[in-house]
């Protein structure tokens, strides 16, 4: 059953050594993270998951102990999921970004407690595939827990990574509505045809979420909302 939930943008540049000197601009957003994550470590949790957007070669399950890298984007920093198990190999598939900004995020709070796995979900997976798996993760354990990675609209300014889309603005506010309410039914009512074209990659995760969430009776608080860059951040957590 889920007990607890965290609702996270996912850029890269949330680290800041990847941010470099621009590292100052997100201080907001990475400090309400962290206290998002919190409330995770709070709600005593036996499974947590880490879920974020993921491409074809990057869906799926991630074990304990799965590692990422930020090489890609100019800083030699590894992070990982939890601890592999004794006894069992290293895992040899590397975390998506998404899934590494989370980890990197559970090491910045030091996270060691509940065994931690993660879920890459890809962007075309259509709602009701996305309710399903939700439901599936929180069946998992008797206390699970899941921090939600994922990005609102990134059509926000014409300078956004896919240009000023006017419908963007109303997206992330209902996307901030419905994650600030902890309101599985608005998530899920999210149109994923609109969150596609306006690049929101956070709207497969979010619904992972809502279908985690039903019936758990969860109240919401929204910590953080800003589009910096164009892009639209939110950050949730529930309990």
């Amino acid at each position: 059953m889920l007990v607890a939930a965290a609702v996270c943008p996912c850029p890269p540049i949330l680290v800041p050594e990847v941010a470099a000197g621009a590292a100052p601009e997100l201080d907001a957003a990475r400090s309400a993270c962290l206290d998002a994550v919190g409330v995770l470590a709070a709600a005593l949790p036996d499974l947590l998951i880490v879920a974020g957007p993921a491409g074809p070669d990057d869906r799926g399950p991630f074990p304990p102990g799965s590692a990422g890298s930020f090489d890609g984007f100019g800083v030699d920093l590894t992070v990982r999921l939890g601890q592999t198990p004794t006894g069992s190999p290293a895992p040899a598939r590397p975390l998506p970004a998404s899934l590494a900004v989370g980890a990197w995020l559970l090491d910045r709070c030091g996270w060691d407690g509940a065994r931690t796995e993660g879920l890459g979900v890809g962007e075309p997976l259509a709602t009701d595939r996305c309710l399903r798996a939700g439901a599936d993760l929180a069946a998992g354990a008797e206390r699970v827990a899941l921090l939600v990675m994922g990005d609102g609209s990134a059509c926000r300014t014409v300078k956004s990574p896919g240009y000023l889309d006017e419908r963007a603005a109303d997206f992330d506010a209902a996307a901030a509505r419905a994650l600030g309410s902890a309101d599985v039914a608005a998530l899920s009512a999210l149109d994923e045809s609109l969150a596609y074209e306006l690049k929101a990659a956070g709207r497969a995760p979010w619904q992972v979420l809502a279908g985690a969430a039903e019936g758990a009776g969860l109240g919401g608080r929204l910590l953080h909302e800003d589009a910096p860059y164009g892009v639209g951040y939110l950050v949730a957590a529930w309990s």
